[in-house]
């Protein structure tokens, strides 16, 4: 009875969460150009804007459901659940501003969607139990994230999507602020504090300055996948949750593979999107795309 509360608080967190992305996307996107070197004047734009705002707040009240979850649900399964938000944003993205997924990123979205399932049922039929981990795992995990974060900004945009890269850099700090988070509340003591603080500070701006420069599920799918399915990883190593050593097990690293091939399809870059008629581009790329990564938000 616990095991199904907490999935159904995940669930609700999932949608809360991803809605959220879809809708600071949506306003971001028409909003002039966020400029680093005016940080006020681009926070003024984001929280004086009532659309973004409102999402802004859907995503801490779907962060509350998530910490309500994990009092009944593990960890691992808990992320898994919310990572499926993923086909919410696709769906969203669809239906709202009538954008067609390319062929690649329609595999992509169902290898994530059948990944994401399989590491949720071997999850479910093992029902891990995390433990307290050592700091020096888990500072390895977050320091792994905060790197390869960078080293996805630095990747050439012939190969990405655009705002792929910054998309998948947030979600690797989030992911990183998720590990810090565990660790503060384990043995691990509250010297993550700072770093979990950071981890969500710089994501934070990484993510609204993608959402500048590409489309809903290249920026915001991509992101909550990586902020989702990282920690699951984490969890199984560095809170030595383990891998049965059976066809579960199986089920899960499969599970993995899937989740990894499908985001590299959603990440990769694509022809031109095709819209249906009377919509509009998700993004605007056309006014914002081209300017240099470091003179945005």
């Amino acid at each position: 009875m616990r095991l199904a509360a907490g999935l159904l608080l995940a669930l609700a967190a999932s949608a809360a969460l991803n809605a959220s992305f879809y809708v600071q996307h949506e306003a971001a996107s028409e909003m002039p150009p966020l400029r680093l070197r005016h940080p006020v004047r681009s926070l003024r734009l984001l929280f004086t804007d009532l659309k973004w705002f409102v999402g802004w707040l859907a995503g801490w009240v779907g962060w509350g459901l998530y910490i309500l979850a994990l009092r009944f649900a593990p960890l691992s399964l808990s992320q898994a659940v919310v990572a499926g938000g993923v086909g919410l944003i696709a769906l969203l993205a669809r239906y709202r501003a009538k954008v067609v997924p390319s062929p690649l990123e329609k595999v992509g979205i169902r290898a994530c969607l059948v990944g994401l399932a399989l590491v949720a049922a071997s999850l479910g039929a093992s029902a891990p139990r995390a433990a307290l981990g050592d700091w020096r795992p888990i500072a390895l995990w977050v320091g792994a994230c905060a790197l390869a974060a960078g080293m996805a900004t630095a990747v050439p945009s012939r190969y990405l999507a655009s705002g792929a890269g910054l998309g998948a850099a947030a979600g690797l700090l989030y992911a990183g602020g998720d590990i810090a988070t565990k660790g503060a509340v384990s043995s691990a003591g509250l010297g993550f504090v700072p770093v979990l603080l950071a981890c969500h500070l710089v994501g934070f701006v990484c993510l609204q300055l993608a959402f500048q420069r590409g489309s809903a599920l290249s920026t915001a799918g991509l992101s909550s996948l990586l902020n989702n399915t990282v920690p699951i990883a984490a969890g199984l190593v560095a809170f030595h949750e383990g891998v049965p050593a059976n066809l579960f097990g199986a089920l899960r690293i499969v599970g993995f593979v899937a989740v990894v091939l499908g985001a590299s399809l959603i990440a990769r870059k694509q022809a031109p999107t095709v819209l249906r008629e009377g919509s509009r581009p998700a993004a605007c790329d056309a006014d914002a795309g081209d300017l240099p990564e470091t003179d945005r938000l």
